[in-house]
């Protein structure tokens, strides 16, 4: 298919306003969901340990540990994150991961090929079956910083997020690493395309903050942006590249970026608790400076909300630490993870925000925002972070929580259901879910353990039974 039918053929797909997943009030449904029957405890096919918790007749394999080597022997980082698939050939799967690796600590892979030589993050390309058996793996992006999230492109490319702001001109950040040592400025959009290595070269009209996930709109060419500022405001945001990305064949530098605000509310605080079905007009507003020249050497605070000042200053709206984000049959589905209002007998989070979390949907056509789920109580739902989608609109949330972290779904009904856990990691109570991706036909759910020792593993089983 030409691109120019691509596109047209996707925009005639949209489905009507907010259709898949639906709106349920934040007191949540009135007893849990099994959409698949309890946990149990499950081996991991690798080397028998026990690592998730899953419904009967669900198995899963772990690969690609920290530590062990890709195929041209170089070592494979830690700290594994978002990660997207796509078909390869003879039936198999590639994947693109993130690895978010704070500090001048060093690139890896082919220092030659960094952006930043001293900077250790960045993402690794493997090729794998449906069943976790690691086929072919190497470096792709090597030398950026704190790799979250990002997102697949529809033209076999995944968008890779910096949520930094480090660089030799601003002061060091709350890891304590020496930002001196670094050789670039950070906090930027890298596109890595399926089949060779990045370039390296980053989107800086797309913005420097702290960016966390990216989804794109195949309808408009858009790509909207969440930004996680652990202790400060975040916003929602969106990049209008010069050129639709799939009519150009890749995503182009100096676009337009902008930042969501509601129509009527200057500066609407979307942070704290919302009414059941909110639904609210809303309008953009230009960021004049996406990438601004640090003199000086500001704080790291300082620094890292700069962008978002400007949107802010133009009336832009407030939201608390967005991560996840992704688009299906026209809505852009994005998680603040610390949104909503503090349930009674949970302890409000660290940093900005004092809810356990918040799911919400924008119409990319009709400019309407709508609040999908706000989680009741930690029980429910406990800090959502990477999101992604079934074949059947079925969200599909990782938790970032302070005890035992789950993945979650959400169901076009919308309700809350668990399906996997995550057996603690001894010494590692930090421990948790990223990263999950359906691979190509559904078969096959990829998500990775970000931990001390990360992996990525693969889950197959009876999908048909639930509502994956």
């Amino acid at each position: 298919m030409d691109r120019r039918r691509f596109i047209s053929t996707v925009a005639a797909g949209i489905a009507g306003p907010f259709a898949g997943v639906a709106c349920v009030s934040h007191q949540g449904q009135a007893k849990p969901v099994r959409a698949y029957g309890p946990l149990r405890p499950v081996r991991d096919l690798r080397d028998g340990e026990v690592r998730l918790h899953l419904p009967d007749g669900f198995r899963y394999r772990s690969f690609s540990v920290a530590g062990s080597k890709f195929g041209d022997g170089s070592t494979v980082p830690g700290r594994h994150d978002g990660m997207a698939a796509f078909a390869g050939p003879k039936g198999s799967t590639i994947l693109i991961r993130n690895h978010e690796v704070n500090g001048p600590v060093g690139a890896f892979g082919d220092k030659k090929r960094a952006y930043d030589p001293m900077a250790g993050g960045g993402t690794s390309t493997l090729r794998v079956t449906r069943h976790g058996e690691v086929i072919e793996s190497a470096p792709s992006l090597s030398g950026t910083m704190m790799n979250c999230s990002g997102g697949p492109m529809a033209w076999r490319a995944w968008v890779t997020c910096e949520e930094t702001v480090n660089g030799p001109d601003v002061g060091d950040d709350f890891s304590g690493g020496d930002n001196s040592k670094l050789t670039r400025k950070h906090g930027y959009l890298f596109e890595v395309p399926v089949g060779r290595a990045a370039s390296a070269r980053p989107i800086r009209a797309a913005g420097r903050f702290a960016h966390e996930s990216v989804a794109f709109d195949p309808s408009s060419g858009a790509l909207y942006l969440t930004e996680d500022n652990f202790g400060f405001p975040s916003g929602f945001y969106r990049y209008l590249p010069p050129k639709h990305p799939v009519l150009a064949g890749r995503l182009l530098d100096g676009g337009r970026l902008q930042m969501l605000a509601v129509k009527g509310a200057k500066r609407k605080d979307l942070s704290v608790g919302q009414k059941r079905g909110v639904t609210y007009e809303t309008t953009w507003v230009d960021i004049d400076d996406p990438d601004p020249d640090f003199r000086g050497r500001p704080s790291n605070d300082e620094a890292v909300q700069a962008v978002g000042k400007q949107g802010r200053e133009a009336g832009a709206a407030i939201f608390s630490r967005l991560e996840g984000a992704v688009q299906h049959q026209g809505t852009v589905y994005f998680v603040s993870t610390q949104g909503g209002a503090t349930a009674p007998g949970d302890e409000a989070p660290d940093g900005f925000g004092d809810g356990r979390g918040q799911v919400w949907g924008y119409e990319t056509w009709s400019g309407r925002l709508k609040l999908v789920y706000e989680s009741p109580r930690a029980s429910a739902l406990d800090l959502p972070d990477n999101v992604t989608v079934s074949r059947r609109g079925t969200l599909v949330l990782c938790e970032d929580g302070d005890g035992a972290n789950y993945l979650r779904g959400l169901s076009k009904a919308g309700e809350i259901f668990d399906f996997c856990r995550l057996e603690p990691v001894d010494g590692d109570p930090g421990a948790e879910f990223a990263g999950s991706t359906f691979g190509p036909g559904g078969h096959t759910l990829y998500v990775n353990v970000q931990a001390r020792q990360g992996m990525s593993l693969a889950i197959w089983g009876p999908w048909e039974r639930g509502p994956f």
